[in-house]
């Protein structure tokens, strides 16, 4: 029975062999010989970037390229697809690559040099005495073009010679064109059965809607690097590049790569031996990225640049009454309460949407001589001038070294040691004190001399104390790369150093100079805290992360997410420290001052303005010998219910109420005000009473 069964298994077994190699075997090599099957990628969509408000910064949408791959056609059939192919493209007003170095109508080489036109001519067995008509019809008998019309065998040629320089496989293609039309991508599915190994590739495009509006905040992107691919692969991502993807390099692009970029989905193309398509299908769909909502609003980020560069421009003009040659500058608006920026500018700047397509060697080199890519607003510290009085009052005032009602008289020099009496500002420019001030009077005219005095009775422990509760010389945490911390003054700098800290250096300190070196960005957190009574804030540039099913991220998960990415620990101030509310609201009243009473350092800018804020004008020196004078303005409104704080820095700007008419700018624009009415005073004004 046994033996029976296996006769009768084996007889099974050679009739199926039998039939499949005999009977229809035929049939099943013409299938086998007439059709492949590709992969390709189907790249998800990348989630986009909105402000606060959902108004779209950055977004994708679709964009078709053309690509060929090799087929087993003969000549005449590849060369009607590229006719058909380009034909279609001309007739849509897309450019296909054509690196054909014969012109026609007339015939022409388009060669730079003689030398060139002969090693061309030698690397293709032209005759070094043929023509470029003669050329141009060696050409086209190489390739079998039958063609008599020498347009379309122009056309034919550029795609023909494209492939014999740059090559092409079964599985290797040669991109036709980069970015093609709707109408294009239609017309070519449309003609798919006579297109001989051509294929359209479906691709995200990415979208710049405004320009160069918030372009340090939002970043840019760029070619996938080597660099970037050993990043990736160490920081264990579950997520697959290829060598030619796009990723974030620079601003949320970057940070937020991750949720912005979705996951690709793949589709199966089949195609026959002569690289017809025979059918298309999806094994794996793609999923978009996840938008990121900014806490940035559009239109104040707009004001906010364009004050920005107007008051640099105005500078460089001496618009002010001296021209300062300066180098641009960073404006940060920040909610007090809430610690949400509104707004960020750096100035200069520059345009993502020329790096997502390529940027010209031209382009790149006065991006470079500009020096556009830092964003000055956290990746760059400078000494703070005179807004860092504040914190000197504070520290006085709360260790109990002034009172409030004291008065301390600027006599102009501040007689310090035998070798060391430095003096005030005012001394230097009017040969006199300030005579007798108070704290708030002190801050409404930047008196230097009274400031040495108070840093000289705090000591400059206490004054460091202070600055650091404030957030100053400390990461904001802010979810950008490249924030940098800056330092505060303390005599741990100079121990370290080897240098014995001595009581001149504490007079330097407590007037925001000596180390003192902050970012916009902490600067933007210590006003807003002295806004809101002195309570902490953590400062964040993101509101929401939006799943494509309508969910958000919960603010936990962003936090760990950004931590983690930047390799941030959380931000705390000093617990032991605490400041009164009788102190911050001695120091308010001075802010005010300053722009709303006569007298104070930035009086004539906001005299008639509608709504009152409070703010401090800062010069400080840096560079070589102090060539270079950086301008401040620190500033918050409304005086009675703060909303936000604004702070300007204008490299090399001279001096800090040249800058004022930018917080005036952005105060207008966040609360509506005087926008009937107000009319630009473009006449030369001079200089206030006060440069600090």
């Amino acid at each position: 029975m046994l033996s029976f069964l296996t006769y009768v298994c084996g007889f099974i077994i050679l009739f199926q062999l039998f039939n499949l190699q005999i009977v229809n075997g035929s049939v099943y090599r013409e299938n086998s010989n007439t059709r492949l099957s590709r992969e390709t990628t189907i790249q998800a969509t990348r989630g986009s970037i909105l402000d606060r408000n959902g108004v779209p910064l950055v977004s994708s949408d679709m964009a078709f390229s053309l690509e060929m791959y090799k087929s087993k056609a003969d000549n005449s059939s590849i060369n009607h697809s590229i006719s058909v192919m380009t034909q279609i493209l001309e007739a849509n007003g897309d450019k296909y690559v054509d690196k054909f170095p014969i012109s026609i109508n007339p015939f022409n080489f388009n060669f730079s040099s003689e030398e060139k036109l002969q090693e061309w001519k030698e690397k293709y067995d032209i005759p070094s005495t043929a023509s470029a008509e003669e050329a141009f019809y060696l050409f086209r008998d190489k390739y079998n073009i039958d063609s008599e019309d020498i347009a379309e065998i122009r056309r034919i040629l550029a795609i023909r010679y494209a492939i014999t320089t740059t090559g092409y496989s079964a599985t290797q293609s040669i991109e036709i064109s980069s970015s093609i039309s709707r109408n294009s991508a239609i017309q070519l599915q449309e003609h798919s059965l006579e297109l001989t190994g051509v294929n359209v590739v479906t691709e995200s495009n990415r979208i710049y809607y405004m320009g160069n509006l918030a372009s340090h905040v939002i970043g840019y992107m760029g070619r996938i690097s080597d660099s970037d691919l050993k990043r990736l692969e160490s920081e264990n991502d579950t997520y697959d590049y290829e060598s030619d993807d796009k990723i974030g390099k620079a601003g949320i692009e970057r940070v937020f790569e991750k949720y912005l970029r979705g996951q690709d989905g793949i589709k199966q193309i089949d195609m026959d031996v002569n690289g017809t398509i025979t059918g298309e299908y999806v094994t794996q769909e793609a999923i978009g990225g996840t938008d990121v909502v900014l806490t940035i609003d559009a239109n104040l980020q707009k004001v906010t640049e364009q004050s920005l560069a107007e008051c640099i421009e105005k500078i460089r003009n001496g618009y002010y009454g001296h021209v300062y040659d300066a180098q641009g500058g960073s404006v940060v608006v920040v909610n007090v309460n809430n610690g949400e920026v509104l707004a960020m500018a750096s100035n200069p700047d520059y345009t993502p949407e020329i790096l997502y397509n390529g940027i010209s060697t031209e382009q790149y080199n006065d991006y470079q001589n500009r020096k556009v890519w830092s964003n000055k607003a956290i990746q760059s510290s400078n000494a703070p001038g005179s807004t860092f009085k504040m914190v000197t009052a504070i520290a006085g005032l709360e260790t109990g070294v002034i009172t409030p009602t004291e008065k301390i008289n600027d006599t102009g020099i501040y007689k310090f040691t035998d070798d060391f009496s430095p003096r005030c500002w005012y001394y230097t420019s009017y040969r006199t004190g300030h005579g007798y001030l108070d704290v708030q009077g002190a801050i409404k005219k930047s008196c230097n001399y009274f400031f040495y005095e108070v840093g000289n009775r705090a000591g400059v422990d206490n004054i460091a104390k202070y600055a650091r509760y404030f957030g100053l010389g400390s990461k904001t945490g802010i979810e950008l790369t490249g924030e940098v911390s800056g330092t505060v003054a303390s005599k741990s700098i100079e121990e370290s150093k080897g240098i014995k800290w001595n009581a001149g250096d504490t007079l330097s300190a407590a007037i925001g100079q000596s180390y003192n070196d902050f970012t916009s960005i902490q600067m933007a957190k210590y006003i807003a805290m002295i806004a809101n009574g002195g309570k902490n804030i953590d400062i964040t540039i993101v509101k929401d992360i939006m799943n494509s099913d309508g969910t958000t991220k919960t603010r936990e998960e962003i936090e760990s997410f950004v931590n983690e990415e930047l390799n941030l620990s959380s931000n705390t101030n000093n617990s032991d420290v605490q400041v009164s509310a009788e102190t911050i609201a001695i120091v308010k009243e001075g802010m005010r001052s300053v722009a709303m009473d006569e007298g104070g350092t930035a009086y004539t800018v906001f005299k008639d303005f509608n709504i009152e804020i409070g703010g401090k004008t800062g010069s400080a020196e840096a560079g070589v010998n102090n060539s270079i004078v950086n301008a401040w303005f620190v500033g918050f409104a409304p005086y009675d219910n703060p909303e936000i704080a604004v702070i300007v820095m204008v490299e090399n700007g001279g001096h800090g109420y040249y800058t004022a008419d930018v917080v005036k700018a952005v105060v207008d624009e966040y609360f509506g005000a005087n926008k009937a009415d107000v009319v630009e005073d473009m006449s030369v004004r001079t200089e206030d009473e006060s440069f600090n």
